[in-house]
């Protein structure tokens, strides 16, 4: 494949991702315009976000999206990135260990994606988790992503709503994908220093480069656009629930597992830090509160 077709698709990737960021945006919004209570509806603060080279050159950016104190979230974020440069020493070995040729040749990168994590004001409303992503080197190019669901209050109706969802964008491209990825999930959002799940899992997957492009990259929009189904009816669902003392008792503790994972063991937290990107926009996952027992 030449340069110029990847020129071009890494633009349609990028694209899709700001497109789909600017849906959820909306969506999230008429949600807190329909939200319970008589204070002002939530809106996101937009922030641009850049990354610069060693010698202050332009490495690309994004946009880092945040409401706080809204109706119904009390803290969601909805991040594009679309970055590039040269990857340091440490991560061009994370790289390698993980079977991408040629970094030690050439450590260039290109990574674009969206990330969005929901931290909720009812405890009875599940936080959530979701990103694609495409990453580039020069010998190599694959898709990451999935979305999992985290309620500190679980509801099984909730979660099989949820992972239907994640089952038709999956089915849809492969039988064999949904069991993969869902036993993807649930090893990876485990949180072994507590011996339990962070949340009732979902879908993950990385590294993926089937050899067609076009495939692949369907998918993930697949993936992406699967979320707001998968999500907004869960919601809606819980919003009017009376929610107690205890309820927030719970979902606080809950949040201090979900902080755990995310800086221990999250690997694009880790790579985001690593690579130099926005420190706030990588962080923006954390809950705006939480508490250990």
């Amino acid at each position: 494949m030449t340069d110029t077709d990847f020129t071009e698709r890494k633009a349609q990737a990028s694209q899709w991702f700001s497109d789909l960021r600017d849906r959820i945006v909306a969506a999230f919004e008429d949600l807190e315009d329909r939200g319970p209570g008589s204070a002002a509806p939530g809106r996101f603060e937009v922030t641009p976000t850049t990354r610069t080279g060693p010698a202050g050159e332009d490495h690309g950016g994004g946009k880092m999206s945040v409401m706080r104190g809204g109706r119904v979230f009390e803290k969601v974020g909805v991040n594009i990135s679309t970055v590039w440069g040269e990857l340091a020493p440490r991560a061009q070995k994370a790289m390698a260990a993980r079977g991408v040729p040629g970094m030690e040749q050439d450590p260039r990168f290109w990574a674009s994606g969206i990330s969005l994590v929901a931290h909720m004001q009812n405890p009875h409303t599940p936080a959530v988790h979701m990103n694609t992503r495409m990453f580039w080197t020069p010998n190599a190019w694959w898709f990451g992503g999935g979305a999992d669901l985290n309620p500190c209050i679980e509801y099984p109706e909730d979660t099989a709503h949820f992972h239907a969802q994640m089952q038709g964008a999956c089915d849809a491209h492969d039988a064999e994908y949904y069991p993969r990825f869902k036993a993807w999930a649930d090893e990876y959002f485990f949180v072994p220093h507590r011996g339990r799940a962070r949340g009732v899992g979902g879908i993950f997957y990385d590294d993926l480069n089937t050899g067609d492009w076009e495939a692949d990259f369907a998918f993930t929009r697949s993936v992406g656009a699967a979320f707001l189904p998968a999500f907004i009816p869960v919601t809606e669902r819980r919003l009017g629930t009376p929610a107690s003392e205890a309820d927030r008792d719970t979902q606080l503790i809950h949040r201090g597992l979900y902080a755990e994972y995310n800086l221990v063991y999250d690997r694009g937290t880790k790579f985001g830090l690593e690579t130099g990107h926005n420190a706030d926009a990588v962080l923006m996952s954390l809950p705006p509160l939480a508490k250990w027992p």
